[in-house]
């Protein structure tokens, strides 16, 4: 009975056909072009690869393994309902294909999971081109056969760091559909990319997957503060915590280290400081960022979050938690602090009003894009370690939105800077409890004596 339950409903909620869906309406529906704000001439582009893994029932014929090369000149809805009208399709499984970056000394990202892609050069013609050079390079997949089509592109994105307004770079993010049956062969950058993983868009937008990821926003302290500092901020604040998705990739490919590239295991044993002072901030080595688990968090999660609440269950955003802290109390006054502001916002991305775009992790920001006319959004505002929204400078074109695109957006707005105010009142009560602990401290010395 259980079975046939969960077969009617897979047949009610055919991932496959609200793929196409999706991949028509963004096609159909692109994304404005986001200039770079003065002074950032920095921009990035990342790869969304997609694709269908036929299932053990429904396995492809030799004749259907891909679209026929002349179909590549045919309209993008034709070569779309031809590659989904085949029954191997129908009733095969979507993944999307995601790398974790190699350990590298001074990479913000080094170990995190995201997508292929990379900075775009001079020579790229223009921010697609960027991607599919990126995610040829490192993971060795060409973009531009007969058997992948150009869908569009998700919403650009104003990355900033630090405590700064001042932008890092243009975040552009593109969606392929690979139309091949067969895994396609992948060859790794052994310097950028440590492996690479096909993970179900089922398992994505499963409720079981959900978890978080928690950060040492002491370290950002690591190069402007001393040892006592950044252990005193640890105490007082904990770890960050953050929303994130557990990858169950259904196939994985780890890169072959090129010859000489052990170092790693001739390195002297770190000495008893080193290790108390990871014990104490829980930095990762190389090993342990090799090492950790798969999770999907920060900049690359709102990239998908944008992509993946398009799909059914249409449940990405009710899964989405707001970023807190690990402190009991602190997370208490977070949680006063900021109930009114959740609680509205939501009803604001129900609503469907105009939303703004917004993805964050532990050192970046994705500022928003809203119109110039709007001024009663606070500029640029950046709030805790590059975390939070803000005004762009260029106009959002896009009329037909339902509010579901950028809705990570809305739910932050304003979020961060109630955040900075919890602070403040923790640290004042903090301070009061201390200086009542220590004025009755003294009043039994005094007593003794």
């Amino acid at each position: 009975m259980e079975s046939q339950d969960s077969d009617l409903l897979r047949e009610a909620i055919s991932l496959p056909r609200s793929l196409h869906d999706a991949l028509l309406d963004l096609h159909e529906h692109p994304y404005p072009h986001v200039p770079n704000p003065p002074p950032c001439k920095k921009r990035a582009s990342v790869a969304l690869v997609l694709r269908i893994r036929p299932t053990y029932n429904h396995w492809p014929d030799s004749q259907q393994t891909s679209l026929p090369p002349q179909d590549k000149t045919a309209p993008f809805k034709q070569r779309l309902d031809t590659f989904f009208s085949q029954d191997w399709v129908r009733n095969g499984e979507p993944e999307a294909l995601f790398i974790k970056r190699a350990s590298r000394v001074g990479d913000r990202w080094t170990g995190h999971v995201a997508l292929p892609g990379g900075k775009r050069d001079p020579e790229d013609a223009d921010d697609k081109a960027a991607a599919i050079r990126e995610a040829s390079e490192e993971v060795g997949l060409d973009l531009t056969t007969d058997d992948c089509i150009y869908v569009g592109n998700l919403p650009e994105r104003v990355v900033s760091t630090g405590w700064t307004s001042v932008p890092l770079m243009v975040l552009c993010p593109y969606i392929f559909l690979l139309t091949c049956s067969d895994s396609p062969t992948l060859r790794l950058q052994p310097t950028e990319v440590a492996s690479t993983h096909w993970v179900p868009l089922r398992a994505l937008l499963s409720p079981s997957h959900r978890t978080v990821e928690y950060v040492d926003m002491s370290q950002r302290y690591a190069k402007t503060a001393g040892f006592i500092a950044r252990l005193t901020s640890r105490y007082i604040l904990g770890l960050m915590e953050f929303s994130a998705v557990k990858l169950r990739p259904s196939e994985s490919l780890q890169c072959s280290p090129a010859p000489g590239s052990f170092a790693e295991d001739s390195r002297a044993a770190p000495s008893l400081l080193q290790r108390f002072k990871t014990w104490c901030f829980n930095n990762q080595t190389a090993s342990d960022s090799q090492n950790r688990p798969l999770l999907l968090w920060g900049l690359t999660l709102g990239i998908l979050a944008d992509f993946l609440d398009m799909l059914p269950p249409h449940t990405a955003l009710q899964l989405w938690e707001y970023p807190t802290f690990t402190s009991p109390d602190l997370r208490l006054i977070i949680s006063i602090l900021t109930y009114r502001l959740r609680k509205r916002n939501k009803l604001q991305v129900k609503s469907g009003s105009k939303p703004s775009n917004t993805a964050v992790d532990s050192q970046t920001a994705a500022l928003a894009v809203i119109d110039a006319a709007d001024t009663k959004h606070t500029h640029n505002e950046v709030s805790i370690g590059g975390l939070g929204t803000g005004r762009y400078y260029g106009p959002s074109t896009r009329e037909n939105l339902d509010g579901n695109g950028y809705a990570v957006g809305i739910m932050l707005k304003g979020y961060y800077a109630r955040l900075r105010i919890a602070i403040q009142i923790l640290l004042a009560w903090r301070a009061a409890i201390s200086s009542v602990a220590v004025i009755y401290a003294w009043r039994l010395v005094r007593r003794r004596y």
